[in-house]
């Protein structure tokens, strides 16, 4: 029974440390913004 619980114990550590860095990532880092084109060939307005 002991290596049970150390074995939950471990995977809820794990889960902690990922959720935290989910977390962090989520709250802390913002993207640049940054203007994009986007070429669109001339055949793609006529329509068939």
């Amino acid at each position: 029974m002991p290596s049970l619980f150390r074995f939950l114990t471990v995977i809820a550590v794990i889960v902690g440390v990922v959720y935290g860095a989910i977390y962090a990532l989520a709250n802390f880092v913002n993207p640049k913004p940054r203007e994009m084109t986007v070429t669109i060939p001339p055949d793609k307005f006529h329509k068939k």
